[in-house]
């Protein structure tokens, strides 16, 4: 392959082609015609002598000399497009919808400030709330379904975040906040007021916060480690469910320490640590690459971070001062 001749317009077609994986999508976002993409596509095979994407069921899936070439290719054409067409971003004048996931919890914390800075800074712009029910986002944000995901993604982000692999992905995500889990139960429970032994957590009834349905959770993972389990009386697909109903029974829960608040019973529930040790609950942001350039959704992006941090400083502080009641 002779590089002087190569048509490097071929370059932003493959590149929005590996973004999309999916020729349809890509013509769509490229303002061609699909068989001009694939035409495109054939050529620049032609010129690598390589295959580059096979097509399969749900769009195309690239070969690894195209997974090795296209970070070059996606950093190259960034680099231009900063240089030849630098933009600048005024969120007055911006239309925009943005459709979000996350799980009542997460939107009942960041919403109410997030909306807040709509009507003050973006008044043209719109948030739409999509039902998150799976801890797999992924395939929302590939097929377009929605601009961002907020939430706890333990195994995507591992996924995400190791190797060669998580280079190719066109899922990027940043590290919004880190916390850990508590047990949380009725001001009125017995043992409120008495000291929560391993023993007497696991002779109690549970309600578990459950996307799934599934009476099992990374709680349970924990206790089956240590020969232990739990009666899980209860699941609920909703923390604020879940708060109601800890709040008026018997049964304990555990929840991220910062997510109490949004059950909104908060002033009738008391908190505890855990008499076993569990992994750091994470809040991560979640986006696709198409949108990585955008400069109103690089404002949404820069709205979670700032948000997060001034609502979870004061509440780190507050943990501090308050180590067993959240009221």
């Amino acid at each position: 392959m002779n590089f002087l001749t190569l048509d490097l317009n071929l370059l932003r077609v493959f590149d929005t082609v590996m973004v999309e994986q999916n020729l349809t999508r890509a013509a769509d976002k490229l303002a061609m015609t699909q068989p001009a993409v694939s035409n495109a596509i054939k050529r620049l095979r032609y010129s690598l002598n390589d295959e580059l994407l096979i097509r399969t069921a749900y769009g195309v899936k690239p070969t690894p000399r195209a997974e090795i070439l296209w970070p070059a290719i996606r950093e190259a054409l960034s680099t231009l497009e900063a240089a030849i067409a630098p933009t600048s971003f005024d969120p007055s004048k911006a239309v925009a919808t943005f459709r979000m996931a996350m799980a009542d919890s997460t939107a009942a914390l960041w919403m109410p400030t997030l909306i807040t800075a709509f009507e003050q800074e973006a008044p043209h712009m719109n948030a739409r709330m999509v039902p998150l029910t799976t801890r797999e986002p992924r395939p929302l944000l590939v097929q377009g379904d929605i601009d961002i995901a907020v939430g706890f993604f333990p195994g995507v982000v591992a996924q995400l975040s190791g190797g060669q692999g998580a280079a190719r992905s066109p899922i990027r995500h940043e590290r919004l906040y880190s916390g850990h889990y508590v047990c949380v139960m009725s001001k009125n429970h017995p043992l409120a007021s008495h000291e929560l032994t391993l023993d007497k957590y696991c002779e109690a009834n549970h309600c578990l916060v459950s996307f799934s349905g599934r009476a099992h959770g990374l709680i349970d993972d924990e206790l089956a480690k240590m020969g232990r389990e739990r009666r899980i009386l209860l699941t609920v697909n909703q923390f604020f469910t879940g708060g109601k109903v800890v709040a008026n029974s018997d049964l304990l829960t555990v929840l991220p320490f910062h997510f109490i608040a949004s059950t909104g019973m908060s002033e009738a529930l008391v908190w505890k640590e855990l008499p076993f040790e569990t992994p750091d609950v994470h809040v991560d942001m979640l986006w696709h690459e198409r949108d990585a350039r955008n400069p109103a959704h690089k404002w949404l992006r820069d709205h979670f971070v700032n948000m997060t941090h001034e609502m979870f400083a004061p509440l780190a502080d507050f943990k501090k001062s308050a180590p067993s009641s959240f009221s």
